[in-house]
């Protein structure tokens, strides 16, 4: 009788707990443009020097003030402690950096009118602005001895450092209407560029002391375009910086930006990229003794392969390691041990990390799901932070191991609550033959609350670039979850000239804009109404900006 009852409490308990789950699955709601606007979006992680804390910036947008407003947040890496506000700010604070004694977290902040350089110490207290550049501050990095900052700020060539000058033409163009281009670029982006050049100064990191224009040139340094996050670096010594420039008079057509290293004790340059393509994001290894960057091949295109190049500082020579990758790397950094490093490709709808051993060439998977980027190693050599999203998640820190298999240790949870309670859309994938007789991938997202006897509306979504893709993340413009909570299917097919297939996928589109990709989609449209009875062909739309408005007023 025992062994009867037993039975049927398990049965039970099993019930109830299934019940309770369906009942919160169906309490659960699609996402709305409230919920999208209460997401904090994390950004810009950096590590403090014994590997114990890691700083990032959270970003959310403020309808009540109609601002987006940031601030610095502070986490224990493998503590289960909540993630700390370390600012207070109603404006921007962002970029946070700890000092090289772990002692201190500069940021840029707007909180004084323009985005300057503040300190703090790591344990609270007052927050103390150390700059105030007339033109505010763009970037900045420690020098590792900590007794210097870096910083990048727009100028005026001709006031050849004097602040007294670059306090004049600030106040003089604030309020001006038009401007008059002598030169071309106008614009790159939603930046204009009208008569100013980034600069990159040298200060003392105690604020005393006049900063020092080390690139007075007519150039902008790190370039306007092509570039990365950490296109200016210390050397560890602290007596050589690298930086991104384009030495010449075509930027506008031009892509062939360069790295170059510059002493600081006299001033002495050199160049030692040799690509005529563009070269971009240089590393120092740990040790010193070696220089990384990435560079492309081919002058004059934007899309090249990234391939990973290193520097001999001591033979002046250069080398390219992994040579027979399909892939381009969007990102590196070098491991601990100055023999390994660990780099981000595009793959398959995906963002993967892997490492390559830099004397074999030898490479290997870390981690492949979702999208992955932001990657910095921990001082025990081992250890990998990184920021991570899917489509099904917002970015949040992990950790990995690196040395061994292994799933990634989630450190932060932000907008873990609003997700848990929406009813979210799944992901699918699929695989047809599109143009060349070549395998094309897709990716397909059901609606919330998806019912396979009903027929839903579809929107066909279109990626620009063109050499850009649709991949598994949580996108703050593009984000498929937010269009599939009207009750829509979402069709996103990565066409020729897509990243993630290999390079020669990607080159496909040189040349056809308006052929290869436009064949891919009409073939991934009959794919997908020949194998999903759910979509409605009577209701399907199409929608893309940039080369995927093109594509979409070709359709």
């Amino acid at each position: 009788m025992r062994k009867y009852l037993v039975s049927f409490l398990v049965a039970g308990i099993i019930i109830f707990v299934i019940h309770e789950s369906l009942a919160q699955e169906t309490s659960k709601k699609p996402l709305t443009v409230d919920d999208f606007l209460k997401i904090h979006w994390i950004s810009e992680p950096d590590v403090s020097p014994d590997g114990k804390l890691v700083a990032f910036t959270s970003t959310l947008k403020d309808i009540s003030s109609n601002k987006i407003k940031s601030n610095i947040y502070v986490d224990t890496v493998f503590g289960d402690e909540k993630a700390k506000r370390f600012t207070l700010s109603n404006e921007k604070d962002f970029q946070p950096k700890f000092s090289p004694d772990g002692k201190t977290l500069a940021f840029l902040s707007t909180r004084s009118g323009t985005s300057q350089i503040w300190v703090m110490p790591i344990n609270g207290g007052e927050p103390k602005q150390l700059t105030d550049f007339p033109t505010g501050i763009n970037a900045f990095n420690w020098s590792p001895q900590g007794d210097k900052i870096a910083f990048v700020a727009d100028v005026w060539v001709e006031c050849k450092n004097d602040l007294k000058c670059l306090k004049k033409k600030a106040k003089e163009t604030e309020n001006l209407s038009g401007w008059i281009y002598k030169s071309l670029p106008i614009r790159v982006w939603n930046s204009w560029k009208p008569s100013t050049r980034s600069h990159l100064f040298i200060m003392p990191s105690d604020g005393k002391g006049e900063a020092v224009d080390i690139t007075p040139w007519d150039r902008d340094v790190p370039p306007i375009d092509l570039g990365s996050d950490h296109d200016f670096v210390w050397s560890p010594d602290g007596k050589m910086i690298a930086f991104v420039m384009n030495d010449t008079n075509e930027v506008a057509w031009n892509t062939d930006n360069d790295v170059f290293l510059i002493k600081l004790e006299g001033g002495k340059l050199k160049k030692i990229s040799e690509s005529k393509g563009c070269d971009s994001s240089p590393y120092f290894s740990p040790d010193g003794k070696l220089l990384a960057f990435l560079s492309m091949e081919r002058a004059g295109f934007e899309a090249d392969q990234r391939r990973l190049v290193i520097h001999d500082l001591t033979t002046g020579k250069n080398r390219t390691i992994i040579q027979d990758f399909k892939e381009t790397i969007l990102d590196f950094v070098w491991g601990k041990d100055s023999k390994t490093i660990f780099f981000v490709i595009p793959e398959k709808a995906r963002r993967a990390i892997y490492s390559v051993d830099i004397t074999s060439g030898k490479t290997k998977k870390i981690y492949g799901e979702g999208h992955n980027s932001s990657l910095i190693p921990l001082p025990d050599g081992k250890t990998l932070i990184f920021l991570h999203e899917s489509v099904s998640m917002t970015p949040n820190l992990f950790r990995i191991d690196t040395t061994k298999p292994a799933i990634p240790a989630q450190i932060t949870f932000f907008n873990q609550n609003l997700l848990d309670g929406a009813a979210l859309g799944t992901l699918e994938e699929f695989w047809f033959d599109g143009a060349l007789g070549e395998k094309v991938h897709g990716l397909l997202l059901k609606p919330p609350k998806f019912d396979p006897s009903k027929k839903y509306p579809a929107i066909f979504l279109l990626h620009g670039g063109p050499q850009g893709d649709w991949d598994d993340s949580f996108h703050p413009r593009w984000n498929v979850q937010m269009m599939a909570s009207r009750g829509h299917v979402l069709v996103m097919v990565n066409f020729h000239g897509s990243i993630g297939y290999g390079q020669a996928f990607t080159d496909s589109i040189s040349g056809h804009w308006g052929d290869y990709p436009y064949e891919d989609i009409m073939k991934g449209l009959d794919y997908v109404l020949s194998h999903y009875s759910f979509i409605d062909p009577q209701r399907i739309g199409a929608a893309g900006a940039s080369y995927g408005g093109y594509l979409a007023n070709w359709i």
